[in-house]
């Protein structure tokens, strides 16, 4: 499965460019590069929300299989998705940066190589669909 993340109509934003790796061969910067947290305009993050989530006071439902519950929010740039475990996701315009930010408790988390790879270790793949974990 690939994901792609759906926007509005609007053009995409350039790639980012990717942080230089340490030069050398010297250990112990590879493995502080290595233990950083992604940040910058190019870091996706995922939080997993597992209660129900209601947007101005109306409960969010997967249009694909119904689900109140046990969403994963993927954070990039300035935009929030949803993804639902059947793998539909969508772009919430409702949710911005600074809330998915408080919704965040710790700092604390696991890197994935990619995104896919991130999907398919937290179940969001399509592979537990109509299952609330």
């Amino acid at each position: 499965m690939t994901l792609v993340l759906r926007t509005t109509d609007r053009p995409a934003e350039p790639t980012p460019v990717l942080p230089i790796l340490p030069a050398g061969n010297d250990p112990l910067l590879q493995l502080e590069y290595e233990t950083q947290p992604p940040s910058g305009p190019g870091a996706t993050r995922c939080l997993s929300h597992p209660r129900e989530l209601a947007l101005r006071g109306i409960p969010v439902m997967c249009t694909a299989c119904r689900a109140r519950r046990d969403w994963l929010l993927i954070n990039h740039g300035r935009n929030v998705w949803i993804v639902c475990r059947c793998s539909d996701q969508w772009l919430e315009p409702e949710i911005s940066r600074a809330d998915f930010d408080a919704l965040i408790a710790t700092q604390d988390g696991t890197t994935y190589p990619s995104i896919e790879q991130g999907l398919a270790a937290l179940g969001f793949d399509g592979a537990f669909a109509g299952t609330y974990l």
